[in-house]
């Protein structure tokens, strides 16, 4: 028995959303087209300038002895600048979230300090801190420890710069994660290391390894605060951006698109490495909750 359309319950009309941006066609349009002038176009021009190059005069360009000593120094540098502000930018996170005290607000901006600061300043600044006569630097220097105008200057500004990008990554997930969890860890006997390692870590873990490497992305291109704490002797204090700009100085335009795609290419293996870590890892976590 056929039945009539007029019995069945009427379809309800899916209401009109009101996009606030236009179609999704124009937006990715206009990303491609945003993305393509800053991003890809400038790092075209890179390896388009660097192809001008032969093999020979490639290898001589990038792989020189003192080309090698300022990658060694770049990345050693940053490396040890963004495992430190893992540590340590872990702390005033978590001092910031879980402690009220008086003076937090004004410990919490000082964390952006680097961000608004110019870095030539904090460079001229550090350099008059460590310095032989400076304020920290003539009490260490009795001690046989220098600072200023060596590799350890160097570390000394890279984690000056890149301890907000840990403290600012980690803060909106340590205030998201939940208190009871670490409670009932400790009501069934676990201790505060126990705790530490088995609850809390693997929750900041994802955060912390994106701190990370956003710490080190940013120390391995840094110029301005490190010139003037170096040093600048080459094979010794002179950082790999200082050699680029020295080969744009010298009208040596290939030279430096080579040493500046040799940085690209080792940076960005580096942060892929580090998002598929971080990807594991939040898989992992899925897995296991």
């Amino acid at each position: 028995m056929p039945i009539s359309t007029s019995t069945l319950p009427p379809q309800r009309e899916r209401p009109h959303v009101r996009r606030v941006l236009p179609g999704f066609g124009l937006s990715l349009g206009f990303t491609i087209l945003y993305l393509s002038l800053i991003v890809l176009v400038p790092l075209s021009a890179v390896f388009f300038k660097t192809f001008t190059l032969s093999w020979d005069a490639f290898w001589h360009a990038v792989a020189s002895p003192r080309v090698l000593a300022s990658y060694r120094l770049t990345f050693g540098a940053a490396l040890v600048a963004a495992s430190l502000n893992v540590v340590f930018g872990g702390i005033v996170a978590w001092v910031l979230v879980r402690y009220a005290f008086p003076g937090r607000r004004l410990v919490d901006a000082l964390v952006d300090l680097p961000f608004a600061l110019p870095t030539a300043v904090a460079g001229i600044a550090l350099t008059a801190l460590y310095s032989a006569n400076g304020w920290i630097g003539r009490y260490l220097e009795p001690l046989g420890v220098k600072v200023a105008f060596t590799p350890l200057g160097i570390v000394v500004a890279l984690t000056f710069i890149g301890l907000p990008f840990v403290v600012r990554t980690l803060q909106p997930v340590l205030e998201e994660t939940e208190r009871e969890l670490e409670e009932a860890a400790a009501s069934l006997g676990a201790g505060r290391l126990q705790t530490f390692a088995r609850v809390v870590l693997p929750a900041i873990l994802p955060a912390l390894l994106t701190g990370f490497a956003l710490a080190f992305a940013r120390a391995a291109g840094e110029y301005g605060s490190v010139i003037f704490i170096a040093g600048n002797m080459p094979m010794v204090s002179e950082i790999t951006p200082l050699l680029i700009v020295t080969h744009l100085e010298q009208y040596d335009y290939a030279g430096a698109t080579a040493i500046a795609v040799v940085m690209l290419l080792v940076s960005f293996a580096l942060l892929l490495t580090i998002n598929l870590l971080q990807a594991w890892t939040r898989n992992r976590g899925a897995t296991g909750s």
